[in-house]
């Protein structure tokens, strides 16, 4: 099982990588043009901020980034969409691809964690025969 410290720090890594796509979206130029973009950006903003808000408490973080996840789902695959009508340049392309990887790694460790979480919890409540 992993650590608690361990899981913090995994899922506030995996963050990082959503809140550096929604810096380069949030400030180029295409964003001005194409707003429809902001909307990748504001998502970000709110689950990561959310999420982080229980740094401390790795079972609320977990949950926090459960219920976050469908929303960053959602607003990664509008950006899918997006993306290559505002701008075709390598640079969005690899947002993308970033975007995706780091909402597919959120998920598998929600799924991993909240097991492991339940486990140890039914582990505690166990009693010696």
């Amino acid at each position: 099982m992993v650590e608690a410290n361990d899981v913090e720090r995994r899922i506030t890594e995996e963050l990082a990588h959503a809140w550096m796509v929604r810096t380069f979206v949030k400030h180029s130029p295409e964003a001005e043009d194409f707003p429809e973009l902001m909307q990748v950006v504001r998502t970000i903003f709110d689950c990561s901020r959310a999420i982080e808000a229980r740094e401390g408490n790795p079972e609320a973080m977990v949950a926090m980034l459960k219920k976050k996840l469908s929303k960053l789902r959602r607003a990664a695959e509008q950006f899918r969409e997006d993306a290559p009508k505002a701008s075709t340049h390598t640079n969005f392309v690899q947002a993308v691809i970033s975007l995706d990887a780091c909402i597919a790694s959120l998920g598998r460790l929600a799924e991993v964690e909240i097991a492991n979480l339940a486990d140890s919890m039914g582990s505690a409540d166990a009693t010696p025969s």
